[in-house]
């Protein structure tokens, strides 16, 4: 990232107001995330894909965001940040259109892994070059006049896809088949990606490059090797690292099998929704409650301090396993339930009898949004601090990514030796081994410097 006065001179093609290109700009980075990481699982499960491979290979899918420190720095080798952004996006644009084409196929969904594979490279490098773009362009005061609306325009992408276009899928598989329904739900996305792709190469500025960028791979490579080794010599990494898998062991499971169990057949052991219902339900309330969650729980850890909100956020974790738990083990049926209130009885495709099942799904991803604030704040704060900072939290990040995708690939297999019941009740299990170990994980307290605390002999401590 260059200094202040570099990086305040914003010359985009559209004009000067960020608001020209921020929102689009985080609107595709957050669709095509969406797109790898939750429709396609959903998309697979209709169209009878088991649990064990859904769970196997959107997992693998999901390594490109994890992984994607290591080949970050040499992007900075690229004169232009705008170019590598716009190309992205027109490959996610291919890619989509691809994914309509081999749905058609015989072998479709080793065909699609692959297509989704190549987008989740694409879309991961779209994500490094994007946020270089956004800091390079912007002074210290706009980047963080403009962050609100980087989140928005991200989760307003998650509307999108989880709730507008999985309700017309629902809809088209009862008109059309569910593989043409789906082709056509790719196609257009296609379509909305190569718009926004050709509107971003106009709005999108191009800032010039740092005067500190590196000149040659040689360099970059150097830089990587150092930033690396000083990451696991911190004091206490090794311990931080478990933590931080162990915090996310049972999420991984939990938000993998849980709209499976919602869509799964009700002889089968599932809720047996329809595909436009979970488009309801988690498009609409469910992130709505996320968001919600998210901000509660960011207020309630700078209140009380990280080291005082942990253990409260860890078991807000613990909210979802729950929730699933409770409703595989009583398994509301369709036809029956509360009266719904005005919001959610307002949403597409909710009839009232869905009220149960939709004000669980609420809770659920409310205690999601709520804890989950815990673990970025304890890579931000506990981790990442040091002379590598925003490297070393991007490390972190793909240690807690690298756990996420773990838990989630291994969470088909445990589910189908266990069955959906007693797996929830195994999900809840994970969350213990987290809770036990901030005895002697070291947490920063209110003011955000390290707290004072013991540690068993031969452990060390976070610096």
């Amino acid at each position: 990232m260059s200094d202040a006065s570099s990086s305040s001179r914003v010359q985009p093609r559209a004009g000067g107001s960020p608001m020209r290109w921020v929102p689009s700009l985080y609107f595709v980075q957050g669709m095509q995330f969406w797109v790898v990481m939750l429709i396609a699982g959903l998309m697979f499960k209709n169209m009878g894909v088991s649990n064990q491979e859904i769970a196997r290979w959107t997992g693998v899918l999901g390594l490109a965001w994890a992984i994607k420190p290591l080949w970050s720095p040499f992007l900075e080798l690229f004169r232009s940040k705008k170019r590598i952004v716009v190309a992205m996006q027109f490959t996610g644009a291919v890619c989509l259109g691809a994914v309509a084409l081999v749905l058609q196929s015989p072998a479709f969904f080793a065909l699609t892994i692959a297509v989704l594979c190549l987008l989740a490279y694409a879309s991961a490098t779209h994500d490094i070059a994007c946020d270089g773009l956004y800091m390079a362009s912007l002074s210290a005061p706009q980047q963080a006049a403009y962050a609100g609306w980087q989140g928005a325009f991200f989760n307003a992408s998650k509307f999108l896809t989880l709730g507008a276009l999985i309700v017309w899928a629902g809809h088209l598989e009862k008109s059309v088949g569910v593989f043409n329904a789906w082709s056509t739900i790719f196609c257009g996305l296609a379509v909305l990606l190569a718009l926004l792709a050709s509107y971003n190469a106009w709005a999108l500025p191009s800032p010039a490059s740092a005067a500190n960028a590196p000149r040659s791979a040689q360099a970059v490579w150097q830089t990587l090797q150092e930033v690396i080794v000083a990451f696991f010599r911190k004091p206490g990494i090794w311990l931080a690292i478990l933590f931080i898998v162990l915090f996310r062991f049972a999420e991984g499971q939990v938000q993998t099998i849980g709209p499976l169990f919602l869509l799964e057949k009700r002889e089968a052991g599932g809720l047996g929704l329809l595909t436009e219902q979970i488009g309801a339900i988690y498009g609409g309330i469910g992130t709505a409650a996320f968001l919600v969650g998210s901000i509660l729980g960011g207020l309630f850890a700078s209140r009380l301090g990280l080291k005082r909100a942990m253990p409260l956020l860890i078991i807000a974790m613990a909210v979802p396993n729950m929730t699933f738990a409770w409703l595989a083990h009583v398994r509301p049926a369709v036809d029956s339930g509360i009266a719904l209130p005005t919001l959610l009885a307002s949403l597409p495709g909710m009839p009232s009898t869905l009220s149960d099942i939709a004000i669980a799904v609420t809770i659920e991803m409310f205690g999601y949004g709520f804890g989950f604030v815990g673990m970025i704040l304890y890579i931000m704060q506990a981790v990442a601090p040091g002379p590598f900072q925003t490297a070393h939290y991007a490390l972190g990040s793909g240690v807690m990514q690298l756990g996420f995708i773990f838990s989630k690939t291994i969470s088909g297999d445990l589910q189908a030796a266990l069955g959906y019941e007693h797996f929830f009740y195994w999900t809840i299990a994970c969350g213990v081994p987290a809770l036990a170990l901030l005895v002697w994980v070291k947490l920063p307290g209110r003011d955000g410097a390290p707290a004072a605390q013991s540690t068993p002999a031969g452990e060390g401590s976070l610096a």
